[in-house]
């Protein structure tokens, strides 16, 4: 073959061999088209299309003089093309540049969507890099972008087509996962789209029977086509790993859509149980979350998120010693060692103003009435931000299947390792345990009578009572776990410090809360259409639901949605048991007993 060399040839392009041969056939007239610009494109020579209809397709080299020639056609009685002449040596030098005239979006779009397909996040930069690596070709960005939106809707079809999908989507949610909760609602003589309510009955499952009576609640802007906001309530398990209880797409983050989740909560909760568990619920604490809490979980103690009220400190105060006096006050567990810390604080500079703006008994650990269990920020902060960053490019319907994926993994997961762990508590409480028996060694123990203990220290003596499972340093109430205090008591009269800390860390609970199976959802051209509406929410059957008013404005989205510094947890303050002083534990105390 003249002036060109199958050096150019590339095993990921859509036809690995780039031979032509008469008789040879092609489905339909398109695949036949498809194939030859592969060719002209691989083996880099401009093609011309003489002739193009129902029954043949003509192609020749663009090139003046180059004999190549190309007659496909229809076959007798059957759907099916055939080449009937072919003249396969070129003689002209091909494509000298980059650019090829046959790299269109459309074929831009063909190439990049088995990698869009696993990689939505595929950006138009890396696309027009690797086609130019790949295939030798160089498109513009815009072609880039073009073909990738070309190729998305091909692969989970429009955005637009993924809300008028949610009222069937929300049916299928029911039936394949009975119990489940699944609503939709519409806004408007437009039926523009409002509100999207889900919660898998394994997921309300494990957390009424399993997981402890602790919700953290957020939300995260979405930053595709159209906006909106993801709101999520997570619970925690035994191993302290957080689990996503139930999940709303909204319009726009407002006080009144605040309202309405934690309604659906409510009643999502209230339904599958007789007594209402006391909740603690953190938060940020906006306006709307608080009314919200404030009118549906009444008896809830509702508190701070920690990261969100260190950085309004630091913000405010800008100095690293004040700083970590705030710290050691969070973590102080009596009134005592808190107000010590905030006497240094006003040494340092007034606080009491911030204070007026962020009450201590709604984040410090000596006065939070509720039970935190040691969880003082909002991990779901994160899974939300990377949910919203994984699916923002997807239409609804598709964003909420990538989020049933993940939680169906981590229940996989997690249901294995429950099985194949044979301890009594899982294995962050049993590393708690290990660092209480250990600490525990160096205190002298008093039994006052059966259930009482005075635990003797150079410092100071704390008073343990084994019934009611609490101690005077207050850590075995706020963290649901034997202290070495504690573990110094239950030791001496030969109990299992294991069997003192609260259930919800036992491997048992942990099995109990991953039990339950989350379904798949069938594909769409499965789903059956149905007179059946959803609860209180829209039906199919009678409505079609458009997408939100409220579109992504022209330019580029800002990237970051959170701080991403700010995700990592804070450190907790290490104190001594035996000095009680902040920065070491026991084990590496000096003080002499």
């Amino acid at each position: 073959m003249a002036g060109h060399s199958l050096a150019h040839q590339d095993h990921n392009l859509v036809v690995p061999d780039h031979s032509l041969v008469i008789g040879q056939e092609f489905p339909d007239v398109e695949a036949c088209r498809r194939t030859l610009k592969d060719i002209a494109i691989a083996l880099h020579f401009d093609l011309r299309i003489v002739k193009s209809d129902r029954s043949r397709f003509i192609a020749k080299c663009s090139k003046e003089g180059c004999p190549w020639r190309v007659h496909v056609a229809k076959c007798p009685g059957v759907a099916t093309f055939s080449i009937r002449t072919l003249h396969g040596e070129h003689t002209c030098e091909g494509v000298r540049g980059l650019h090829h005239q046959q790299a269109t979006v459309g074929w831009v779009a063909r190439s990049v969507e088995a990698r869009l397909r696993d990689n939505p996040q595929y950006k138009p930069k890396e696309i027009l890099q690797d086609i130019r690596e790949q295939h030798g070709v160089a498109v513009s960005y815009m072609q880039a972008w073009r073909g990738k939106e070309r190729s998305m809707a091909a692969v989970h079809g429009t955005l637009e087509d993924g809300y008028r999908f949610l009222p069937a989507y929300c049916e299928q949610i029911k039936r394949t996962n009975p119990g489940s909760i699944a609503l939709v609602y519409a806004t408007g003589p437009e039926n523009s789209f409002h509100r999207l309510f889900t919660s898998y009955r394994a997921s309300i499952y494990g957390f009424l029977h399993a997981c402890r009576p602790l919700l953290e609640l957020d939300r995260v802007h979405l930053k595709g086509k159209y906006l909106g906001s993801l709101l999520c309530a997570s619970a925690v398990d035994a191993d302290d790993t957080l689990y996503p209880l139930a999940f709303a797409i909204v319009d726009a983050e407002s006080d009144e859509n605040w309202m309405w989740f934690l309604s659906e909560l409510r009643k999502l909760l209230g339904v599958n149980t007789d007594k209402m568990p006391v909740l603690t619920i953190l938060s940020e604490r906006q306006k709307g979350i608080v009314e919200a809490v404030e009118t549906h979980f009444p008896t809830a103690f509702h508190g701070f998120c920690l990261r969100y009220v260190s950085e309004s400190f630091r913000d405010e105060f800008k100095n690293s010693k004040l700083v970590n006096l705030f710290w050691n006050a969070v973590y102080a567990l009596t009134a005592a060692e808190f107000e010590a810390k905030v006497a240094e604080m006003m040494e340092v500079q007034d606080v009491m103003p911030w204070f007026h703006l962020f009450p201590p008994n709604l984040w410090a650990v000596a006065y939070f009435e509720g039970v935190r269990y040691g969880h003082f920020t909002l991990g779901i902060t994160e899974i939300l931000y990377n949910w919203a960053l994984d699916g923002h490019e997807l239409p609804i319907v598709q964003m909420m299947e990538h989020i049933r994926y993940q939680l169906t993994a981590w229940f996989n997961d997690r249901r294995n390792m429950g099985m194949s762990c044979s301890s009594v508590l899982v294995p962050s409480a049993e590393k708690l345990i290990s660092e209480a028996i250990a600490d525990s060694r160096c205190y002298q123990v008093l039994r006052a009578n059966k259930v009482e203990f005075e635990i003797v220290s150079s410092e100071r003596t704390n008073i343990v009572d084994i019934q009611s499972r609490c101690c005077s340093c207050r850590r075995w109430q706020i963290y649901g776990i034997p202290c070495a205090h504690a573990a110094a008591a239950l030791l001496s009269c030969g109990e299992d410090v294991r069997l003192y800390a609260q259930e919800c860390f036992s491997i048992r609970k942990y099995r109990e809360a991953y039990s339950q199976m989350i379904y798949p959802i069938p594909d769409r051209n499965l789903w059956k259409e149905s007179g059946e509406g959803t609860e209180g929410g829209c039906n199919k059957a009678d409505i079609i639901i458009r997408p939100p008013k409220i579109r992504r404005p022209p330019g580029r989205p800002k990237k970051k949605v959170l701080r991403i510094e700010s995700l990592k947890r804070p450190k907790r303050v290490v104190q001594c048991g035996r000095c009680h002083l902040l920065g070491h534990s026991q084990k590496k105390c000096t003080l002499q007993i």
